[in-house]
């Protein structure tokens, strides 16, 4: 009986520690970060301050009504603001874009006019080793910069407190064999 409940909290603690490994590399992008999904965002610097990785999320945050996401599917009509031949549609006011591989993703306002008026944004996104923000010392962010510390969900951060958490379980289940 001792030892079914050993190899029981011995596979709850590995778990644990699996689901904290897990949740701690993936960021959730708010796309134009404080700002949001807004005709008067500047999307282009926003994409410029982030490294998007495979796993991470975006949310499209916006007044559900007044804009909406439009996913686009080449390139060629993401510049030519060609909202006929969207893959998929959101309207919800936030919603949530997994990024489940590398590659480029071009999305759009599908509110008329929006994307002519630069309301679009091209996200390519990285294998998940990548560092989770640019490392260049000498970027040219403002103060003013419409990406904050809000504008993702501080998983890099949160990264050392779940590695630490991970060394704790595996040390505990280390010492459930010992006794």
């Amino acid at each position: 009986m001792e030892r079914m409940m050993r190899r029981a909290l011995l596979l709850v603690v590995i778990g644990a520690a699996i689901l904290v490994k897990e949740g701690c590399w993936a960021e959730q992008h708010v796309v134009g970060g404080s700002q949001g999904w807004d005709e008067s965002t500047d999307f282009s610097s926003w994409v410029s301050a982030h490294t998007f990785k495979a796993g991470d999320q975006l949310v499209f945050k916006y007044s559900s009504g007044l804009h909406s996401v439009v996913e686009l599917g080449s390139e060629t009509a993401y510049k030519n603001c060609d909202l006929g031949t969207a893959i998929d549609s959101m309207n919800s006011g936030k919603d949530v874009v997994k990024l489940d591989k590398p590659g480029t993703r071009y999305f759009a306002c599908g509110t008329l006019g929006h994307c002519d008026q630069g309301m679009k944004v091209k996200i390519t996104t990285v294998s998940g080793s990548a560092p989770s923000t640019p490392e260049s010392p000498s970027s040219s962010r403002s103060s003013s910069s419409s990406s904050s510390p809000a504008s993702t969900s501080g998983a890099s951060a949160f990264g050392s407190f779940a590695s630490f958490v991970l060394v704790l379980a595996l040390l505990g289940t280390s010492f459930i064999y010992v006794l």
